[in-house]
């Protein structure tokens, strides 16, 4: 989220970052809400102010027996309290139109991010491993799925509908080698803690990662409650998590931490839940795009000082992951008009899919400098003893598991259908080499 104070003392830059994400300039609106507020707040503060000074001045005349002006001055005071209620209303209807406004404005991208318009123009900054040549043609890992049959979309449809999987046998199997796998890694050789947090999440934890107000119909909300009618309880509202970004950022929501306990870093293995609401007619067959996966997900939560190397590292923490599964991929550096909403610098890693033939994305690793922290009121104390600042939060995907997965099914096939188990997973299999159709 952004500060006031900041656009209106860097109102050129801030039109700028806004010019290179393709979108208008917006300072000048802003400084016509943010006007409206202070004249409002100007006004309840007056009216507070001569309220005060009104009933001193009521005490002053009763000594000195003057009951008229004491008459007077009560009435003052009456009619100024009277007034409170309009004028507190314009002063909060006031200050939420702004931060409305201010929530709804995407994070301003760093000078280094490239210019463009959309995907064409992100801009490849690594290309690593070679892709198998195969003596086949390749198969999409829905065929090579249903093929083991050990990969079922019939019955997920008739349990949940599209974009959903039931994955069996072998597959599940490697599934979860995968996830058990990452997260060793990341908490054994990267230095994340592992957490296991909530699945669901209150409207403030959305708001603090950016999913609210702007992505509401991407996400899937749940109501709690008896269901008869007839709790005198109200509802309880929840959201399922997009991403475990939002419970693992959120930890640090409303605290000020001491500079010494920075970076921060967190991952999580959990099932994600997206609505999918603008991807209708992409990926409809097989896991790409799904609504419900399962992800690895790495945090960090830095000083301002430290997240540009962090950025780097915790990159190159869902790099390693992709590398010991020999899996070719390519980092490529996302473009202004490709983004995410609260990024203001992004890596995508896009691991190759011979049965597409094409790169896919399988990780995002974002830095949010303080967009995210101000929603959430995350601070930490300098060791100097300075006033607090504002964290910095990155977030990246360490990685997709059910991407992962894909990537192994087709980057791992043999021509009789069997999928071989990439070598660092299979103690995590009980040194299963390789995967055959279920009998």
């Amino acid at each position: 989220m952004h500060d006031i104070k900041f656009i209106r003392d860097n109102a050129e830059a801030f039109d700028n970052g806004r010019r290179r994400r393709n979108l208008a300039p917006l300072s000048e609106s802003l400084f016509v809400l943010d006007d409206e507020r202070r004249v409002a707040i100007a006004a309840l503060q007056a009216a507070q102010e001569r309220r005060n000074a009104a009933s001193k001045e009521i005490g002053l005349a009763m000594r000195e027996k003057d009951a008229a002006r004491a008459e007077a001055l009560k009435a003052e005071v009456a009619k100024l309290k009277e007034d409170f209620p309009q004028l507190e209303q314009k002063e909060r209807e006031a200050s939420a139109a702004l931060d409305k406004a201010l929530s709804e404005i995407p994070n301003t991208p760093l000078e280094q991010v490239p210019e463009g318009k959309d995907e064409h123009d992100n801009v490849e900054v690594l290309l690593w491993g070679e892709p198998r040549k195969f003596d086949f043609t390749p198969k999409e890992h829905f065929d090579i799925g249903e093929g083991l049959k050990l990969m079922d979309f019939e019955s997920a449809a008739k349990l949940s509908g599209a974009r959903f999987v039931v994955n069996k046998g072998g597959i599940a199997r490697l599934e979860r080698a995968l996830a058990q796998f990452m997260l060793d890694l990341h908490t054994g050789e990267h230095g994340y803690t592992e957490v296991a947090p909530p699945l669901l999440v209150r409207d403030d934890a959305m708001f603090g990662t950016a999913q609210l107000p702007k992505f509401r119909d991407d996400q899937f909300s749940v109501t709690a409650g008896r269901g008869d009618g007839q709790s005198e309880e109200p509802a309880s509202e929840y959201w399922l998590v997009p991403t475990a970004e939002v419970p693992l950022t959120n930890l640090v929501r409303e605290s000020i931490l001491d500079e010494s306990q920075l970076p921060l870093r967190f991952t999580a293995g959990t099932y994600c839940f997206r609505a999918e609401a603008g991807a209708a007619g992409r990926d409809t067959r097989g896991m790409i795009r799904q609504h419900q996966f399962y992800k690895v997900e790495l945090v960090s939560i830095t000083t301002p000082e430290q997240s540009l190397e962090e950025h780097e590292r915790m990159t190159g923490c869902a790099e390693k992951v992709l590398q010991l599964l020999e899996l070719p991929y390519r980092k490529v550096t996302l473009c202004t008009g490709d983004m995410g909403f609260a990024s203001q610098k992004t890596y995508d890693l896009e691991v190759w899919l011979p049965g597409q033939g094409k790169y896919r994305e399988i990780s995002s690793c974002s830095i949010c400098g303080d967009f995210q922290a101000r929603r959430m009121n995350a601070r930490f104390r300098p060791a100097e003893g300075k006033a607090t600042r504002f964290v910095h939060t990155l977030n990246g995907s360490g990685v997709a598991v059910g991407r992962a997965l894909v990537a192994v099914l087709e980057n791992y096939q043999e021509a009789d259908g069997s999928v071989t188990v990439p070598t660092v997973l299979r103690p995590y299999m009980g040194g299963l080499e390789r995967i055959a159709a279920a009998r």
